[in-house]
């Protein structure tokens, strides 16, 4: 019995998942907020907020492959966390936490409502504290 046209073969939908895949990583190379939305991304960019790293040293911790570190190093860079020089046959990874100003920036603004939740707060238990 021939196969239907109409209906997607499994390669159709391995490509559309790649592609799906590629286009996030260059949307993220270029938006700050997607670098950092990933766990492992963040945990990069903490291991170098300590100082600059190795390829070797920065994959060390991780279960991940390092051709998997490599990838989300390769999305720091793009979104500019991230610069690395080569020392030899080393890449020296260092952070550059400049981008991060336009996440402080867009959280600042939302700090008020956290403020005010907060100082309500502490006005209710300072109440709560004063009754017999």
């Amino acid at each position: 019995m021939p196969r239907s046209t109409d209906a997607p073969s499994s390669l159709d939908n391995t490509l559309a998942i790649a592609n799906t895949l590629v286009v996030h990583r260059r949307t993220a190379e270029a938006d700050v907020f997607l670098a950092i939305a990933d766990p492992t991304r963040r945990a990069i960019l903490h291991r170098l907020a300590n100082g600059e790293q190795t390829a070797g040293d920065i994959a060390a911790p991780f279960a991940a492959s390092q051709s998997a570190i490599s990838q989300h190093l390769a999305i720091l860079r793009g979104s500019g966390l991230v610069r690395v020089r080569s020392e030899g046959r080393q890449r020296i990874y260092m952070l550059r936490p400049a981008p991060l100003k336009r996440v402080q920036k867009w959280i600042s603004h939302y700090e008020r409502f956290w403020n005010e939740k907060l100082d309500a707060l502490g006005k209710y238990l300072d109440e709560e504290g004063s009754e017999p």
